[in-house]
């Protein structure tokens, strides 16, 4: 939400620098994001002074050029070379000098330098007015009035406005601060608070519709049809007005807070939505059939073009303003193109409504229309708001556009919104916030609030808070305004600090989360995090597991709870990959969601905490040092073992494929713990990834109540050597290397330490169905020596076991 310094200045006396101010704002709640100078027009003409043409010849080197001679007040003439064809003697122009920055309406800025063109020295450049941003023409030089003044700075001849927009992060709960009135509200609750001597005060405009003129009644009838759809609805008819274009400080003003002026009607009602929070509005009468308003809901198939042409699909709680015959506009929300105001427009009816949040953020989210209307609306607007708002427009019109009242206000407020009274107590308050604060300091800042002492006592008070606080019902609330008033920062810390002991609860996850999360890091991975909704396009569903589904969805795209963590890194490579950075490792912990329909109650529904790992690319970033290659399944391999290490599991390792591609499981006690998966190229096309994806997936849940079991244990360092021995075995092609592993610590289970694959070989010379183990063996006994008899006998028996169990021999 932006908001402006000069606006602000004019409904609240403050002499407070903008960076104080930001300061102020932030403290209180209302986070100043941002501020940043801005100007009416571009770049402010800064550096573009008014000067007078001396004389103009042609160029001798360029017919269509001309070589002038301009006078800008300091004493000495400007040469400047000007290619406009309308560039004459007497001529009072507009020029920019060495060093002015041009801001044009198409194109990138420039800067002007002195320069030669064609041999001819020029000092600066006489501009039209699309190369500094004041209009389209480029027909030639922009040429002023006669008593323009040489010298003038053009920001002052065009009245340039300069201003300073805050940029402020609105919570959803501070509506009440959706405007500039509410914004200097708390400004002026901040400042009194810091002295309460100061009696600051926002001077809201003051409307009296009693001195405007008046026109032939021509009054438009209101029908609430549906009485809980709105709480409060007001209007009144204008007449004899004139659409045309808004003053130049109305379209300023709404310049600097990022509104585009359309005409005097819609600027109006926009600026007193900003200035005011409450939405408007204007509809034309003679397009209201039989004259006649209703708000309604909307009716099975009915549809409304809108004013972006784009034609909506109504629901049955879709809130509309109707007239006897057609939908005119989407309650709340946005309006209909065919009863909007136009050029042709003469007659208009002010709508200032109180609509249901409810129906109005439903609405909204389903049509996906974020509106300035739409954002107040369905966050809760004050009802009794709605007069001073309406009254404020009809003011604002009759001034700038003509206009004449036609008709009495119209309201329809059946069940008037009352202000909450709340029992308040000095003790409470001290007891939540920490600090005792003065009862002055605390009575100026409600009453700076706007919030009304009822009854005081001793200790507590009977208030009331203003209707506009739609998210201030207890007490609670009431002590968390005062706080925030009084400043978060002015809470000093105790100089003693209580605290319980307490133990972790075991196993403990966010320990082992930490340490794997160090040790990924070290090993060069990168943590990532996602949501955790997804689309109902990456669902899987089977029959007995289906994806649990959100009821209340954001949006079409985030409809659903995510099954896998896949999804979420494959949408980070691709993202990365698209800014050209292809070379990722990558690690995400979080929960995934399966519903299962046959289980009863809370029992359908499943979450799991996963650990997942990517890796793509090359193996290093490119160097002279070394020879780069591309990552592989081994890659991702090694890293799960690792974590496997360190968290002292060990597991069982086997072929294994799914639906997104093939790889290895992992089992612990036979159960799966983990998989590392080769990608297949579907998975990767579906999500728009490039190259080869390794995948590996942990149940973290498991491992870290597995990881708690195991034990540390130490031993001293081995005081005799290992011997290393090397089989070449020549296998049928479905052994697996596991296989072997298993077999070889069965087979020696005292002595054999390790056993490596560090070769494998397919291909010429070998039999048909044939393919070679290159296998080391590590032994070791830790009481003695080994001699070359233990060392065969071991060999021998391993080879044998091996003949024996997987028809291997020896490759010679």
């Amino acid at each position: 939400m932006k908001i402006s310094y000069k606006w602000l200045k004019e409904l609240v006396p403050v002499t407070n620098t903008p960076e104080e101010i930001a300061q102020m704002l932030t403290d209180c709640g209302l986070e100043v994001e941002s501020f940043e100078e801005v100007e009416s027009i571009r770049g402010g003409l800064k550096g573009i002074v008014i000067g007078h043409v001396q004389t103009v010849e042609k160029h001798p080197d360029a017919d269509k050029l001309n070589l002038t001679t301009v006078d800008v007040g300091t004493g000495t003439l400007l040469n400047i070379v000007c290619g406009a064809p309308n560039v004459a003697v007497n001529q009072k122009v507009l020029v920019a000098t060495i060093g002015a920055k041009l801001y044009p309406i198409e194109g990138d800025a420039f800067e002007i330098k002195k320069s030669k063109i064609r041999g001819a020295v020029s000092e600066g450049m006489i501009c039209a007015e699309d190369e500094i941003g004041l209009g389209q023409s480029h027909a030639g030089i922009m040429v002023l009035e006669e008593d323009a003044p040489i010298g003038t700075d053009a920001a002052t001849y065009f009245n340039i406005e300069n201003d300073i927009v805050f940029e402020i992060g609105l919570t959803p709960n501070r509506i009440d601060a959706a405007s500039h009135i509410g914004v200097a509200r708390d400004l002026a609750a901040v400042i009194n608070a810091k002295n309460i001597n100061n009696d600051l005060v926002v001077h809201l405009p003051q409307n009296d519709l009693s001195t405007l003129q008046q026109a032939p009644p021509k009054p438009v009838q209101v029908s609430v049809v549906n009485q809980e759809a709105c709480v409060r609805y007001s209007g009144i008819s204008i007449s004899e007005i004139k659409v045309a274009e808004s003053p130049k400080w109305l379209k300023n003003r709404l310049l600097s807070i990022g509104l585009r002026p359309i005409n005097n009607i819609v600027d109006v009602t926009n600026y007193v939505m900003h200035e005011c929070a409450q939405p408007l509005h204007a509809f034309d009468i003679d397009k209201i059939g039989g004259a006649h308003i209703k708000v309604r809901y909307a009716t099975e198939n009915e549809k409304l073009i809108t004013l972006d042409d784009a034609t909506r699909e109504l629901q049955l709680n879709d809130v509309l303003i109707a007239d006897e015959n057609n939908a005119m506009c989407i309650a709340g929300v946005f309006g209909g193109k065919n009863s909007g105001v136009s050029e042709s427009t003469t007659s208009i009816f002010i709508e200032s409504a109180c609509f249901n949040p409810v129906l109005v953020r439903k609405t909204s989210k389903r049509l996906n229309l974020k509106t300035d209307s739409s954002f107040r609306f369905e966050r809760g607007t004050d009802a009794n708001n709605t007069i001073y708002a309406l009254e404020r427009a009809a003011q604002l019109i009759c001034e700038l556009a003509g206009g004449k009242i036609a008709s009495e206000i119209i309201d329809i407020y059946p069940e008037k919104v009352e202000p909450k009274v709340i029992a308040f107590s000095y003790s409470n308050s001290d007891r939540l916030i920490g600090k005792a604060i003065e009862h002055k300091i605390v009575n100026v800042i409600l009453k700076s609030l706007d919030i009304e002492i009822l009854e005081k006592g001793s200790d507590a008070l009977k208030i009331a808070i203003p209707t506009a606080k739609v998210d201030v019902t207890r007490e609670a609330d009431v002590i968390e305004e005062v706080l925030r008033i009084y400043g978060y920062n002015n809470i000093e810390l105790p100089g003693k600090l209580n605290s319980s002991v307490s133990y972790a609860a075991k196993p403990d996850f966010e320990k082992w989360q930490q340490q794997v999360s160090a040790l990924l890091a070290s090993v060069g991975f990168s943590e990532i995090m996602g949501m955790s909704l997804t689309s109902s396009k990456n669902a899987v569903e089977t029959e007995s597991i289906a994806p649990v589904k959100i009821l209340n969805p954001l949006s079409s795209e985030l409809n659903i709870l995510r099954q896998t963590l896949l999804n979420n890194g494959l949408e980070t490579i691709a993202y990365n990959q698209n800014r050209k950075r292809s070379n990722l490792r990558l690690f995400e912990f979080g929960k995934c969601y399966q519903f299962d329909a046959a289980a009863e109650g809370l029992k359908k529904y499943h979450e799991k905490y996963i650990l997942s790992m990517f890796v793509t690319g090359a193996k290093h970033e490119d160097s002279w040092a070394m020879k780069n290659s591309d990552v592989n399944l081994f890659s991702l391999k090694s890293a799960v073992e690792l974590v496997f290490k360190r968290t002292g599991i060990k597991t069982t390792v086997s072929e294994m494929s799914d639906t997104n591609g093939y790889g290895m499981s992992y089992l612990l006690n036979e159960k799966q713990i983990a998989k590392v998966l080769h990608i297949n190229k579907n998975t990767l096309k579906h999500a728009d990834v490039k190259g080869e994806v390794f995948y590996a997936e942990i149940d973290w849940t498991m491992l870290v109540k597995a990881a708690n079991k195991s034990k540390t244990e130490f031993a001293e360092l081995p005081k005799y050597p290992e011997v290393k021995r090397d089989l070449a075995l020549l296998v049928n092609k479905q052994v697996k290397y596991a296989d072997l592993e298993k077999l070889a610590f069965k087979t020696e289970r005292k002595l054999l330490k390790s056993v490596n694959l560090f070769d494998v070989y397919e291909g010429q010379n070998l039999p048909e169905g044939k393919k070679s183990y290159a296998l080391s063996f590590v032994l070791r006994d830790d009481q003695a020596t080994l001699n070359d008899k233990q060392i065969e006998s071991i060999m021998s028996k391993l080879q044998q076991n091996f003949e024996k169990e997987f028809e291997a021999s020896l490759r010679s």
